[in-house]
């Protein structure tokens, strides 16, 4: 393996999918209920506690149950997806939410079961289901009275974050780290690397290290001096666990 894909690799690895390292982009209502809802149910019934979100592959569905769920915190939330064993969809009076990944590619045995959970959680004000799919409800290949529950509640198109977008926020962190980030380097991040923002971001701290040490601006040369490093000399200690301070 070369030393350039050996650290791609290395740099690769998500950090943990939080609200803060999620960019909202045009997002904002969705994610803002989801950063509300245990609260809410705490404070007494809610009329809105079934949400159904799609969006196409990388749009960040599992980025948002897991922040939910990392938000809610141990014993508060559930987050289940198709690895998931068909005794965790049982509903428990002492968890008040469910977030139920992926439902396009759960089992019939576990549609089933989460058809069962969704009416348990309507049976009780004070719980939500939060479960995210590759398509709309209507065109949701699982069975039809899945299908019809999930349709029955909040529904929302994750709209993903264009790569524009992505530019844009990779050069506002950089100016507020009150360094110059040459053009072409979030073009190039873009093109060869992972794609997500928490990935981008926490390359771009790795970076903003390596800048500092070399004393050297941001540039796709500093880059490349970086990415030929062997894998144990990289900047400091690798990437942050936390990034994604824009959204």
């Amino acid at each position: 393996m070369s030393v350039q894909r050996q650290l791609t690799l290395d740099l690769g690895t998500p950090p943990p999918s939080t609200f803060d390292n999620f960019f909202v982009g045009d997002n904002s209502e969705l994610v803002a209920r989801l950063v509300a809802l245990e609260s809410a149910l705490a404070a007494g019934p809610l009329a809105d506690r079934t949400f159904y979100v799609w969006g196409e592959p990388g749009s960040g569905r599992s980025h948002l149950l897991a922040a939910l769920a990392h938000s809610a915190g141990p014993g508060r939330a559930r987050y289940l997806n198709p690895q998931s064993g068909l005794a965790a969809f049982a509903f428990d009076a002492e968890v008040p939410i469910y977030a139920v990944d992926n439902c396009d590619k759960l089992s019939s045995a576990q549609q089933l079961a989460l058809f069962n959970l969704f009416n348990e959680v309507r049976a009780h004000p004070c719980a939500a289901l939060v479960a995210t799919g590759n398509a709309a409800p209507i065109a949701l290949a699982v069975r039809e009275d899945l299908r019809t529950r999930l349709g029955w509640g909040l529904v929302f198109h994750l709209a993903p974050l264009p790569d524009e977008r992505k530019a844009a926020v990779l050069k506002h962190a950089a100016k507020e780290r009150g360094i110059a980030l040459a053009e072409d380097v979030p073009a190039y991040l873009l093109t060869h690397f992972r794609r997500d923002m928490p990935s981008l971001m926490a390359l771009l701290d790795a970076l903003d290290r390596f800048s500092l040490e070399q004393k050297r601006a941001i540039t796709l040369p500093l880059l490349r001096t970086m990415l030929a490093l062997p894998a144990g000399d990289t900047p400091s200690d690798g990437p942050p666990a936390a990034v994604g301070r824009f959204k």
